[in-house]
């Protein structure tokens, strides 16, 4: 879509905003160079460095700028993305049966990343209770994991799980904290149960983050958080584990794909 000016008559501030908006999305404005100064903008406006500042502020809610605590504003350089594909439930899958020495191989890279796991026994509770079709008073396993960089502090991804207590009191092990870096992950762990997920279904929305969340991954300006809810299903019908993630939408490609009928 070619770059386009607000609709209507606009205060000063919006008009030098969509004008340093449509520089930087033409390319006249590349990451990482500097906008004018707010003296420069107010006389190139004719207007006060109270509307120059205003405007600066609207790119950074836009997230197009970077800026502030002493720093000049320039144009943000976009962060790595990292994609979520729907494929990956099968693929997920398809490595269960595969030895330990293969499955180990997927997830995140733990050379460079820091894993923490918090696992606790939790009551269902009503709305839990309802995703599951179980009793609010039955136990859930509830996991959360998180992964950051040691060398930022910066979160790099976040997730918390519930699996009910009773589908795997029959492996300890996959309760226990100690495993929580298990090749294969959660469908090799259902598997040595005897269960078999055969459905994912994942609900995604969006929202704009707290300001633990802005702090915690390091976020800039008027980036929103992508939640996904995944919800496993297994060959008898019943819901096995609900998955909540978070990712930051800048950062984030989400990619679903749909095989043909053959």
């Amino acid at each position: 879509m070619e770059p386009q000016k607000t609709p209507a008559r606009s205060p000063i501030a919006v008009r030098i905003a969509d004008d340093l908006r449509i520089q930087i999305e033409s390319g006249q404005l590349q990451p990482g160079d500097a906008l004018p100064t707010l003296h420069q903008l107010a006389e190139q406006w004719s207007c006060s460095i109270t509307s120059a500042r205003t405007a600066i502020d609207l790119l950074k809610k836009q997230g197009l700028i970077t800026g502030g605590r002493g720093k000049a504003p320039s144009v943000r350089i976009p962060p790595r993305q990292v994609v979520r594909t729907s494929k990956r439930h099968q693929e997920e899958k398809d490595i269960v049966l595969e030895p330990e020495d293969v499955r180990s191989r997927r997830g995140l890279a733990q050379d460079t990343l820091e894993l923490t796991a918090d696992y606790q026994t939790v009551p269902a509770g009503e709305k839990l209770a309802e995703a599951f079709g179980i009793d609010p008073a039955d136990e859930l396993l509830q996991r959360i994991y998180e992964h950051s960089d040691p060398r930022t502090e910066r979160l790099e991804a976040w997730s918390i799980s519930w699996i009910p207590m009773k589908l795997i009191e029959s492996n300890p092990a996959i309760a226990d904290p100690a495993n929580a870096a298990w090749p294969g992950g959660t469908l090799h762990q259902l598997y040595t149960v005897g269960i078999e997920v055969i459905e994912v279904i994942d609900d995604v929305t969006a929202a704009m983050p707290s300001t633990v969340d802005v702090e915690r991954w390091q976020l800039p300006d008027g980036v929103p958080m992508i939640w996904c809810r995944r919800t496993s299903i297994d060959t008898e019908g019943r819901v096995v584990e609900v998955t909540d993630a978070q990712y930051p939408a800048d950062r984030t490609v989400l990619n679903f794909h749909t095989p043909r009928n053959t």
